[in-house]
């Protein structure tokens, strides 16, 4: 405990620091298909169906579709599957886990007046995981691009005694301190300069140029990526019936990030000339974050059988705090001896709070019931990638990644196509889903196709469901943002089981 004590008072508050990039705002601006079976069995085409609780997190308005009290809660196994190309490297990755992610209840309370327009409102509370993190690979391949470049990116045009550290100076003491005056930028230099891979071209204080001490040539490159968390969010809702036609809705949503990142890389080489012989980089990256944002909702019976809904989900407003820990670790190959150079600063840099925007999002849905037989559903949804934005705006760097942002992005809509048959107690389901990609080049992420199959049995006043569904997509990772920006290409496949028990009150 003592130990852990002094570390955490070692902690230093960082100003000026860059960290944030486009890649972290699609992380939080991204949701997965989450909820019930009975939701996910229909590929979340549920906007113009309501009667599920995770449809009510889609359309506000699904809740006014209750005849009565309802709860249900949801748990499922994921699995994580990824196929890893890197160069002439392949590599293959899988993860299991099991998390209860679904559950909520929606009280009804119905006018005992017959004659009134209004017939019932309802008030619910739902939370839901719209994204999970947890995502683990491994790639090597040889390259001809070297992590020297990563550092020489943030050390040229930075003077040398802003990137050193001072005589007397511990590294832990010269790290934070660069940090605190400098930012993030001068840290990645120091890094590259104290592990010996950095060269100034003067050895003044004055110096701004430098080269490398690892020589051109192939490099044995491995990159582990270790990922956990989860975006969540809790629903307040409030939904109305009008008539025998009309449903209103309204969800007040509270958001939460929570989202850990451990990349490991190693580099070696024997080329001719390279003073460096073996690079080990490790980063460390926590998240936490809050958000706030709001949906409206309609459903409206054009006929008995055929439905139309429409939503509208705001922007999410987050903030947002990050925490990163760095070391490094260099063989160096002297005329004279060979030797392990360890900048480990054992410092926490806590990076200041900053705000960001994701998208908003309209869906229109369409749906067609068969009596007590079965339903065909489907959901169309546009979300406009290019309005994330970080900030503050007056902020020098976010403006340069918000420029990146309207660049890079596009609108991505969303096919979403569902159906069910009832037979006596039983629910057969299925369902399709086709994502576009966010970029406006999909090189970087893929589009995204998914399927489910689904199995329902009504006891009366319980419901137990149970869904398999899969969705595949290929994303290229760049390994770093600057200097070493070569792509790990990584063909993911999460499938899920769902089982959701459900009660009508």
């Amino acid at each position: 405990m003592k130990k852990l004590t002094i570390f955490i008072l070692s902690v230093f508050a960082m100003s000026n620091v860059i960290g944030q990039d486009i890649t972290d705002a699609l992380r939080y601006s991204q949701n997965d298909i989450q909820g019930t079976a009975r939701f996910r069995a229909l590929s979340g085409a549920f906007g113009a169906l309501g009667g599920d609780m995770s449809a009510v997190s889609l359309n506000p308005a699904g809740s006014a579709i209750f005849n009565r009290s309802h709860a249900s809660f949801s748990l499922s196994s994921l699995n994580t599957n990824n196929d890893i190309s890197y160069f002439n490297g392949t590599n293959s990755s899988s993860e299991s886990k099991i998390d209860l992610h679904q559950g909520g209840g929606v009280f009804v309370f119905r006018n005992t007046n017959e004659n009134a327009s209004w017939k019932k409102f309802t008030l619910g509370i739902a939370y839901d995981k719209t994204a999970s993190y947890d995502d683990q690979w491994f790639a090597s391949g040889i390259n001809n691009n070297s992590i020297d470049n990563y550092f020489l990116a943030y050390a040229q045009g930075l003077r040398l005694d802003e990137i050193s550290a001072f005589p007397g100076e511990t590294i832990s003491q010269a790290y934070g301190e660069i940090g605190s005056f400098y930012g993030f930028e001068n840290q990645q230099a120091f890094l590259g300069y104290e592990s010996y891979i950095l060269e100034p071209i003067n050895d003044t204080d004055e110096n701004t140029s430098y080269t490398s001490n690892i020589a051109e040539g192939n490099f044995n490159q491995n990159y582990n990526y270790v990922a956990s968390g989860y975006n969540g969010k809790v629903s307040f809702n409030a939904a109305t019936q009008y008539e025998d036609k009309l449903y209103l809705g309204l969800n007040l949503n509270a958001h939460f990030i929570n989202y850990e990142r451990v990349t490991s890389f190693n580099e070696s080489n024997s080329n001719p000339g390279s003073l460096v012989r073996s690079v080990d980089f490790d980063n460390t990256l926590f998240t936490r974050g809050n958000g706030f944002s709001f949906q409206l909702g309609a459903i409206y019976k054009l006929t008995n059988e055929l439905r139309a809904g429409f939503t509208y989900d705001s922007p999410t407003w987050f903030t947002i705090t990050e925490e990163t820990t760095q070391s490094i670790s260099t063989i160096v190959d002297d005329t004279n001896e060979s030797f392990t150079a360890i900048v480990n600063p054992n410092i926490i840099n806590i990076f200041p709070d900053y705000k960001l925007q994701s998208p908003g999002k309209i869906t229109g849905s369409l749906a067609y019931v068969f009596a007590d037989k079965g339903l065909l559903s489907f959901d169309y949804s546009r979300r406009d990638y290019t309005n994330m934005e970080f900030r503050p705006t007056s902020d020098a760097y976010f403006s340069s990644q918000n420029r990146i942002i309207e660049n890079a992005f596009t609108v991505s809509n969303t096919y979403k196509f569902g159906g069910e048959y009832k037979y006596k107690q039983f629910s057969f389901r299925g369902g399709y889903r086709f994502e576009e990609s966010p970029y406006k080049d999909d090189d970087f992420v893929g589009d995204l196709t998914g399927y489910s199959l689904g199995l329902g049995y009504n006891f009366g006043d319980t419901r137990l469901d149970l869904t398999f569904d899969q969705a595949q997509r290929t994303v290229n990772n760049p390994l770093f943002s600057v200097g070493l920006t070569d792509a790990a290409t990584v063909d993911n496949v999460n499938s899920n089981v769902t089982l959701s028990l459900v009660f009508n009150l």
